[in-house]
Parts: structure tokens; C-alpha cells; sequence
């Protein structure tokens, strides 16, 4: 039987992939179209997304430009952040649990729609309902 030697991806390269993907779903932007605007195929964005294949520093810049985030936000909750036992600035628990909820299908549908609300009153009166459902006193 013969082995395989694949190699597996880099936990940075997939946190920086599942970055993009996050930021690229929470604009409503397809692959291809992500890909059209860099001149490459959305086969090459699905790699960079599953982090299979490692973006570039100039790569990631024209991303970056394009989803109009800054560079550090695909790096934000990296693995390897902790130094001598301190978080410094990686996400908690909770910051966590919030990006995978904005990363969800149902949160992205609600960002989406949250954001198109332009009236400032009727936002605060959404928060404080969600807020009385959840029974919480954020």
C-alpha cells in the first residue's frame, strides 16, 4: 500500500482562508467575482479559503483592498498568538463564539439585513428586542 504524503495546511494559512471567506460572505461577494477582481480563477480563492494554498503578502493586500478590511483583520484570533501565557490581543471565548455566529448562515443573513437599516431609531429598538428575547441585559 502506498503512503500518502500530503501535507497538511498551515493552521495560519486556514485561519487567514476562513478570513476571507468570512469577510467576503459578510459583503455578499461570490468567489468568482473576489476572483475576478485579483485576475485569477475561484478555484485559486477556494484554495486560499480552505488554506491549502498560502496567500502572498501583496495577495493579501489587493484582499484586503477589495473587501475594504484592513490586513490585520485575517489575522485577528490567529493560532500562535499567545506569548509566555497572555492572550495580549487575541479574541476570548466569547469574541470567538461571536465571530463563528457572524460566520453562520443565519448571521450573515442578519447582518446583511441589519445593515441595510438606515433609520438609527429603528436599529436600537431591534437590539433592545433581541436583547428582551434573549433575557439578557447586555
Amino acid at each position: 500500500m502506498v503512503e500518502q504524503n500530503k501535507k497538511k495546511p498551515n493552521p495560519t494559512d486556514v485561519h487567514v482562508g476562513s478570513r476571507i471567506r468570512l469577510r467576503r460572505n459578510m459583503l455578499g461577494m461570490s468567489q468568482e467575482k473576489l476572483g475576478e477582481s485579483l485576475g485569477i480563477t475561484f478555484q485559486q480563492i477556494q484554495k486560499y479559503e480552505k488554506g491549502t494554498n498560502r496567500v502572498g503578502a501583496s495577495r493579501l493586500q489587493a484582499i484586503a483592498s477589495i473587501l475594504g478590511a484592513p490586513v490585520a483583520f485575517f489575522f485577528e484570533g490567529a493560532p500562535g498568538q499567545e506569548i509566555a501565557g497572555h492572550q495580549g490581543f487575541a479574541e476570548s471565548d466569547t469574541e470567538g463564539s461571536i465571530i463563528g455566529f457572524c460566520a453562520s448562515p443565519e448571521g450573515i443573513q442578519l447582518n446583511r439585513a441589519f445593515v441595510r437599516i438606515t433609520d438609527p431609531k429603528v436599529r436600537r429598538r431591534i437590539i433592545d428586542l433581541v436583547k428582551t428575547l434573549s433575557d439578557d441585559s447586555l
